[in-house]
């Protein structure tokens, strides 16, 4: 017998081991179909929870740029713009965009890069530079966004011997930054002094201890009693960290945040901000605070190490954001007046508005259904307002979330003042 022939004999006996028969082929096939099939199954009864129970988040089409007008796939005209984070109005100020504009021809649409391998441009530490000086910090960490500031930090601070005590209505990213971390987690009840303190007093035997709070709380409005927080830290030997994506640019006599308004700036010790909001409103975040945490992230943080660096004209647009605020307080000022102007118009209309002096105004309403169309209504008389629910806020708390901008006038805030009433006559809310 040939070799060859002795081979093909040998390899016979195997050829149905190794390529599978067409029915066993088939077979696979067909469980692959089903495993999709049930999936899918699964996710529209999902979906179809979510629609019924009135919590279903649309997404409507904007097709002009952002600010106090816009204008609205399928709707005519320009509408009032009632629910971005454009706290300043400088998502569209020239001078922002026009930065934007001279650091794309300059410097590229992007890096293609990490920071540490050949993603850092002077653009981006000038930028680092300036928001430590805004913030009166030693130093400065860039990130895509502040979801990952906030997913980065915790796990690199903070070890096994550690203790983390966080409000318990804190931002998702904060809550999902540490549970990235191997710290023990204390949670306290919102704003609750009392409770924070007994956590701090069970958690005294711990290496380190970080007390973890929103500046102002998204959903409600509502300020952290920074000065108290601060006393207990120091009473107990702990550190404090603020989420401060809703106070950068605004709040204080200089725009500085939650800390300057109540008079802390020497007290907190980090602070993780965003510049996707009142900093020009483009993306990304950053961590400020003492120099050898800055360095240990960008030796650890994960998402620092493997994003992509921040594209150039984000980078220059939120520059020149910083600049305008550093130069002057005049933006930052003009906030106060038209946040309590909406405020005390919408309450003597008989309406329940949440948190305090702060732009994030929320119009309480209770039921998910009752704020979806509401906010519906509320566009066809050309205001651009969201109902938020379930699980963005609690059950039973469902609201429309109103913000107020520097760049809205008296007459706008009148105008969805007006509209509010309209709609909150046509569904019971008021009378």
């Amino acid at each position: 017998m040939s070799l060859g022939k002795a081979a093909r004999n040998l390899v016979k006996p195997l050829r149905g081991v190794l390529r599978p028969s067409a029915s066993a082929s088939a077979s696979a096939v067909s469980r692959s179909y089903a495993a999709a099939a049930e999936a899918r199954a699964v996710l529209k009864s999902e979906l179809d929870a979510i629609r019924a129970a009135g919590t279903w988040k649309a997404e409507r089409i904007i097709t002009s740029k952002q600010g106090p007008h816009i204008n609205v796939d399928g709707s005519s005209g320009s509408m009032l713009n009632f629910c971005a984070n454009n706290y300043l109005g400088l998502s569209s100020h020239p001078e922002v965009v026009q930065a934007g504009i001279d650091a794309l021809k300059s410097y590229g649409a992007g890096l293609s890069s990490v920071r540490f391998i050949c993603g850092t441009q002077d653009l981006h530490k000038t930028l680092e530079q300036k928001l430590a000086e805004f913030h009166e910090r030693e130093d400065c960490i860039l990130y895509a966004s502040c979801f990952d500031a906030n997913a980065g930090l915790f796990e690199v601070m903070m070890g096994p011997d550690d203790a983390v005590l966080s409000d318990e209505l804190n931002h998702a990213s904060i809550i999902d930054g540490i549970r990235l971390c191997r710290a023990k987690r204390l949670r306290y009840k919102h704003m609750d002094l009392s409770d924070l303190e007994s956590k701090l007093k069970e958690s005294q035997s711990s290496r380190m201890r970080l007390i973890v709070t929103d500046g102002v709380f998204s959903m409600d409005g509502d300020v952290a009693p920074l000065p108290e927080i601060c006393n207990l830290a120091e009473q107990y030997g702990a550190m404090v960290f603020i989420d401060e994506c809703h106070a950068t640019g605004f709040l204080g006599p200089r725009g500085r945040g939650t800390d300057e308004l109540l008079g802390v700036m020497d007290r907190v010790h980090i602070i993780n901000s965003t510049l996707g909001k009142a900093l020009g409103g483009a993306a990304g975040g950053y961590t400020v605070g003492p120099k050898p945490l800055i360095d240990l992230l960008r030796q650890r943080s994960r998402p620092y190490l493997f994003s992509n660096s921040l594209p150039p004209p984000v980078v220059g647009s939120a520059t020149r954001a910083v600049e305008l605020l550093l130069a002057s307080n005049e933006i930052a000022q003009s906030m106060a007046a038209k946040t309590m102007r909406f405020r005390n118009k919408m309450t003597q209309a008989g309406f329940t508005i949440a948190g305090s002096a702060h732009p994030i105004c929320p119009v309480m309403l209770g039921d998910a259904r009752l704020a979806s169309l509401m906010a519906d209504d509320m566009l066809k008389l050309g205001v651009y307002v969201i109902g938020f629910s379930y699980p963005v806020v609690p059950k039973g708390k469902a609201r429309i979330r109103v913000q107020i901008s520097a760049a809205h006038t008296d007459e706008d805030i009148d105008h969805c003042v007006e509209a509010f009433i309209q709609t909150g006559r046509k569904h019971g809310v008021v009378s």
